[in-house]
């Protein structure tokens, strides 16, 4: 093993881990690595260092129990990293405005870590990125910051994140964990570390660049698939047909792949792709079919709008402005996370064919709603009756709990109920009510 690093399935002597970003790829990841080995987390944001050490994860990836039991601990101190000998990097890599790579979360981070990294160390990224961007980007800063020589005195290793928020199935310790390192040993070290986690459950890929590729391709696969079910489900709806019922008959052949299609957003799906595009293009290739999934999905929510405008405008009064009651803005079930959603886009096109649009979610943080898309939440759906629709955008679990009664309270007569995400299909609505989805 590496000079002064000392590892294995049964001793974790001499491994002080310290993970950099606390969001949800790092909180989850540096909670169970401090089951095993002294971890510290680390995080800009003194507010979220002050919540989490009182046991809140505003998340919700973590309950308050966990926080509380764990031995992790919090700073946002530089210089609470001087003793860890181990570098876990899981900063966002988002995309500027128009879709290429910022890399600006991991200058930061690099440059931090570089301020206190001593000779032996490692330093670890699980940032989604294009291949190259480990050894060729942050690995000259780390090298400039610290005074130490990349490959010598320091060695770099990447582990794609598999994090799926808001999954409680699929976590860290279930998953397959992708490591590579700069050297053999190195990815035996990761090997090692990683697999005291998910017991064992390792693939060590064959170098770093290997392993970013990797990482790229499982999400950009991922979109165009969602892409090909979008484009199918706009043709399908001038058919009047539904692209759920066609999905539910198509799916009975064994090797049908049954993606769903909606509003592609987030930080990951929505994002990554532009990772592997700027990639090509730097090779002087052109990545057809990966801009060509994006754009369909960058689409749909304003497919998703004219639809339900084409709908409103069959019983719409010419005299009346119809209020549209949206239900859910964050970009997935059952989480906070208002990243790059795709909502706002229906919303957005909704307001500029002049509906008045309420929107309500149990999940999203309010200010930040306020803060970043400019929307004021309804704080409860009581008393918030006579809408002319409302739209089922985000599936949450308290939407899957509504009942008639519920639509009756909220929806007039003849009301329309635009099922987005295919929450009501099969259960019982108000007689009066239009149903439609896609």
């Amino acid at each position: 093993m590496l000079p002064g690093i000392e590892v294995s399935m049964a001793s974790n002597t001499n491994l002080n881990i310290a993970v950099i970003g606390l969001g949800y790829v790092g909180l989850p990841l540096a909670i169970t690595l401090a089951r095993h080995f002294p971890v510290v987390g680390f995080d800009i944001d003194n507010t979220r260092i002050q919540q989490l050490s009182m046991g809140y994860d505003r998340t919700l990836e973590i309950e308050k129990t966990i926080l509380k039991e764990t031995t992790l601990r919090f700073t946002e101190n530089i210089s609470d990293l001087h003793q860890q000998n181990v570098y876990i990097v899981t900063v966002p890599t988002p995309v500027t405005q128009d879709n290429l790579p910022d890399l600006h979360p991991l200058q930061k981070a690099s440059e931090t870590i570089g301020q206190v990294l001593s000779k032996n160390s490692i330093v670890v990224f699980e940032s989604t990125v294009y291949p190259g961007v480990t050894e060729e980007f942050c690995g000259p800063i780390l090298e400039r910051v610290s005074g130490l020589k990349m490959g010598l005195d320091f060695y770099l290793g990447y582990s794609p994140e598999r994090i799926n928020p808001g999954d409680k199935t699929h976590t860290i310790e279930q998953i397959t964990k992708v490591v590579s390192g700069q050297t053999p040993k190195v990815a035996e070290i990761l090997k090692n570390i990683y697999g005291v986690i998910n017991n064992g459950n390792i693939f060590v890929a064959q170098n770093i660049k290997t392993a970013e590729a990797a990482k790229v391709i499982e999400n950009a696969q991922r979109d165009i698939n969602i892409a090909f079910i979008n484009e199918i489900a706009t043709i399908v709806s001038k058919l009047g047909l539904s692209i759920y019922d066609v999905l539910d008959a198509a799916s009975t052949k064994w090797n049908f792949l049954k993606f769903q299609p909606g509003l592609v957003g987030g930080h990951c799906i929505g994002v990554d792709p532009y990772y592997l595009a700027y990639c090509a293009r730097k090779l002087e290739l052109e990545p057809e079919i990966i801009l060509a999934g994006r754009r369909i999905n960058e689409n749909m929510g304003n497919f998703i709008a004219l639809r339900i405008h084409q709908k409103l405008q069959e019983t719409k009064s010419q005299n009346t402005i119809a209020r549209i009651l949206v239900l859910g803005l964050t970009f997935k079930e059952n989480i906070p996370d208002l990243r790059n959603t795709k909502v706002i886009d229906v919303i957005r096109t909704l307001k500029s064919l002049g509906y008045v649009i309420d929107v309500h979610d149990p999940f999203a943080e309010p200010k930040e709603a306020e803060m970043y898309l400019e929307l004021n939440l309804l704080q409860n759906l009581k008393g918030n009756g006579d809408y002319d629709c409302i739209v089922g955008a985000v599936a949450h679990s308290p939407y899957l709990k509504l009942t008639v009664e519920d639509f009756q309270v909220l929806l007039r007569p003849a009301g329309l109920i635009a099922d987005i995400k295919n929450i009501w299909r099969n259960c019982k609505l108000p007689e009066s009510a239009r149903y439609w989805t896609l």
